[in-house]
């Protein structure tokens, strides 16, 4: 609280990045000038008055004054300690600056007013806490620094705001918080302010000694290890005295060991460099352990070892024979590989360029028809170590590049991985999933592959970890993949491609009883001798219990089928020796599930009524028949348009667009009623509408359903078509003829409508296929009609049908 009954006239004596508080007492030199010509005008004003010279001590910061000062009484002029002269000066009280004025001397003169700092006594009950929290603060502070006969002097004062302004003495406060203590008129608040201020300085005082104790508890300890750490050493030293052992360092060893080894030049000059590290780090330096890691991961690598190829290229055409049934392309394509490598080897020529003569392939085909074992075997028939690596779902790079050295838990890459477990520098690497590699923000597994598989780079490949070159040009990889278009093409482009499109029936039976059949009789615990299934059943498990491009489904029903036999051994049902038959299978597994069309009962086909025809797809599973149902809607009720379903892709609906443009445009030669088109709404389905579809071959069965649904010819039942169509009617070429023949085989289809620019991808259909299927090669719709259509009847010509 104010008073403005009196003002005061005082020369103002500026303190540069000082605060003077109240009640404090401050020695100032007087060699400043501004100090000189405030105390000499305070003393030329103070001979016309009694008492002593009055100056007005105001904070000075960065050249501008506060706003409240302190009225200060000179109490002394002489010299300070070193001799300079000095005037001593206690703080009265705050003054409120108001306007300058004049007065003797060169010294600033301003006009002040007193500010009053009573509190009424008795003290309220919160102030009093306030003083008791002030003075504990206080006394514990000054009590960690020792100052113990300046606590009973704060616990004598009872003045609150003489107790506030006490704290200017603390050292820890700064210039400005200072000056918001001087600003502060109430007294009460100043002391809250002050409160607050020690209350934050003890607890950042806290923090930092325990800071220091847990630093100091750290140093200790590491002392304390190094203390024993050398005792061991001695101790060791002593012990290998006593029983006659040479003295050697770890980085010794690592150096005899690297010197011993059999590495290639620019490795050995790296591996040296980094003992020369070793050697010169410390035993707690945490590169240390980096560096031994990297030194090990170098020397368990087998830079010069190599396992010689068999370069009987009949024995391993036979050993790749008694191991896989079928898959020709495979088995040609390592044994032109097998017949290169010796020839090249009998004339000196296996390093040209610094490459040797490794390969790269990419076996890609549906599950279950052998990429994955057929990697063994190669390995097995080439007389090679044999390495599987994984890659389905990697997403991060640096499974195939290595971390870098720096990062905690760095490893090598899975290729170098690879080598290191093979133990040789030309393994047969099989990289399965190829197609299943996925990128995230972890970076692209797939881009960093190009380097690996590409036989004009990878005899420098270098792994994030390693840092050195590794020549992969020896190795032969084999990549597997389910579907060719989830590869990248740059990827792609750097691996020899093999398709593997499924087994026939026949090849089904062979590999069923030379190869699963007895891994199956063996893990149900039964002799060959015990249970045997005839042919009759192998063939119609292959063709109505399973329908699939591989094996791996009639496995299983294989060994479902000996389970079912066992169980009933061991319960006394049936005894041993048992031959399974092909009239037992449904008693002891149950129905067929996938019985051919062409078998079951006119009146059940779904090729029994108009608009329906049989088309032929390929999937990532292998091949596989696809049904294409029309109707037409109701002139009164439906609207005219055509509808898709199905979950159909743009180039299905783009085709069904196509087929019902070209009705619509030559129906009247086709003999159609075209007419009925305009007015009624066209809806083409596609069943199993939850599997995705798309692609442009299924455009002659859409086609052939709509001109069966208008004309109201069947489709016969055991005709599939394949191949796109034309605006003006041309069927035109389309891919994966040999998948889609297997799998019309598979569904007991016998007449197959192809185009006739694909008559030359029939050479890679077997034999005993094409010898039970009739293959017609066309080359306008027409044709496809002519071929698909069962003749009309006068019953079902009369009308168009409203649905099928």
């Amino acid at each position: 609280m104010a008073s403005t009954s009196t003002s005061l006239t005082l020369p103002v004596l500026p303190l540069d990045d000082e605060v003077v508080l109240p009640g404090m007492v401050v020695p100032l030199d007087l060699n400043d000038t501004d100090v000189r010509a405030a105390v000499e005008a305070a003393q030329a004003a103070a001979r016309s008055t009694p008492g002593k010279p009055r100056v007005l001590l105001v904070p000075r910061i960065d050249g501008t004054y506060a706003s409240t000062g302190v009225l200060g009484t000179v109490e002394q002029v002489g010299r300070l300690a070193d001799g300079d002269p000095g005037a001593l000066i206690r703080g009265r009280g705050r003054v409120r600056i108001g306007a300058g004025t004049t007065g003797p001397g060169a010294a600033l003169w301003v006009e002040g007013t007193p500010i009053d700092q009573s509190v009424p006594e008795p003290l309220p009950g919160q102030v009093a806490e306030l003083v008791k929290e002030y003075k504990a603060l206080a006394t514990a502070w000054l009590r960690k620094r020792g100052a113990w006969q300046v606590v009973d002097r704060v616990q004598a004062i009872d003045d609150v705001s003489q107790l506030a302004d006490n704290s200017g003495y603390s050292p820890f406060l700064t210039t400005e918080q200072k000056v918001e203590l001087l600003e502060t008129a109430d007294p009460v608040a100043r002391l809250k302010l002050a409160t607050q201020q020690l209350r934050d300085h003890l607890a950042e005082q806290d923090v930092a000694e325990t800071i220091a104790k847990d630093v100091q508890e750290g140093v200790d300890k590491q002392q304390r290890e190094f203390l024993l750490r050398r005792q061991l050493e001695a101790v060791r030293k002593e012990l290998r005295e006593l029983n006659g052992e040479q003295e050697g360092e770890e980085s010794d060893d690592y150096r005899a060991r690297v010197e011993a080894a059999d590495l290639p030049e620019k490795v050995r000059e790296a591996a040296l460099k980094e003992v020369d590290k070793l050697e010169r780090s410390s035993d707690q330096s945490p590169e240390g352990s980096w560096i031994r890691t990297w030194l090990d991961t170098v020397l368990e690598l087998p830079w010069n070892e190599r396992t010689e190829d068999a370069y009987d290229i009949q024995g391993a055409k036979d050993v790749l024979d008694a191991e896989h049934a079928g898959l020709e392309d495979v088995k040609e394509r390592i044994t032109e590989y097998l017949a290169v490598r010796k020839r090249r080897t009998d004339r000196g020529l296996g390093v040209v360029g610094g490459r040797r003569g490794g390969a790269v392939l990419a076996l890609v085909g549906p599950p279950g028809v052998g990429k994955t074992s057929l990697g063994e075997s190669v390995a097995h028939a080439m007389g090679r170590k044999f390495v599987r690596v994984a890659l389905g779902g990697v997403r991060d790079e640096a499974e195939i590049r290595g971390h870098r050295r720096t990062y905690v838990g760095a490893l090598p890459g899975r290729i170098v991985r690879a080598i290191k477990e093979a133990g040789s520098m030309n393994p047969v690497v099989l990289l399965d999933e190829i197609d299943k590699v996925g990128s995230d923000f972890r970076g692209d597994p797939a881009a960093a592959l190009l380097e690996v598989l590409d036989p004009a780079q990878n005899h420098t490949f270098r792994d994030h970890y390693l840092e050195v070159e590794l020549d992969l040009s020896d190795v032969v990889f084999l990549a597997t993949a389910n579907v060719l278009e989830a590869i990248p093409e740059a990827l792609l482009d750097r691996m020899e491609l093999v398709r593997l499109d499924g087994y026939t029936e026949d090849e089904k039976v062979v590999i069923a009883r030379d190869h699963l059949l007895p891994r199956q009789l063996e893990r149900a615990g039964l002799n060959a001798d015990e249970v045997t299934i005839d042919e009759g059943a192998l063939r119609k498990l292959a063709g109505e219990y399973t329908r699939e491009a591989g094996v791996r489904t009639l496995e299983r029903s294989i060994a479902r089928l000996l389970r079912k036999v066992a169980a009933q051994h061991e319960l006394g049902e049936r005894k041993l020796p048992f031959t399974v038959a092909e009239d037992e299978l449904r008693g002891l597994i149950g129905r067929p599930h996938h019985v051919p069309e062409s078998a079951q009962d006119p009146a059940e086909r779904r090729t029994a009524v108009p608009g329906v025809a049989t088309g032929l797809a390929v999937t990532g599973a292998g091949g596989d028949v696809l049904f294409v149902e029309a109707s037409l809607a109701d002139p009164e009720t439906g609207a005219a348009g055509l509808t898709l379903t199905g979950q159909l892709g743009d180039v299905m609906k783009e085709s069904a667009q196509i087929a019902l443009s070209f009705l619509r445009s030559h129906g009247a030669e086709l003999e159609l009623p075209v007419a009925d088109l305009k007015d009624r709404g066209v809806h083409i389905h596609f069943p199993a509408g939850a599997v995705p579809k798309d692609g442009p071959s299924a455009g002659v069965t859409m086609t052939t359903a709509l001109a069966s649904l208008l004309s109201g010819r069947l489709v016969r039942t055991d005709v599939a078509m394949t191949g796109e169509v034309s605006l003006t009617g041309r069927v035109l070429p389309i891919g994966g003829v040999k998948q889609k023949l297997l799998a019309a085989h598979r569904a007991g289809v016998t007449t197959v409508i192809i185009p006739k620019r694909n008559e030359p991808d029939l050479d890679d259909v077997p034999a005993e296929v094409l010898d039970k299927l009739d293959v017609h090669a066309v080359t306008d719709v027409r044709q496809v009609l002519e071929l698909a259509l069962s003749p009309a009847t006068s019953d079902a010509a009369r009308e168009v049908p409203a649905a099928a």
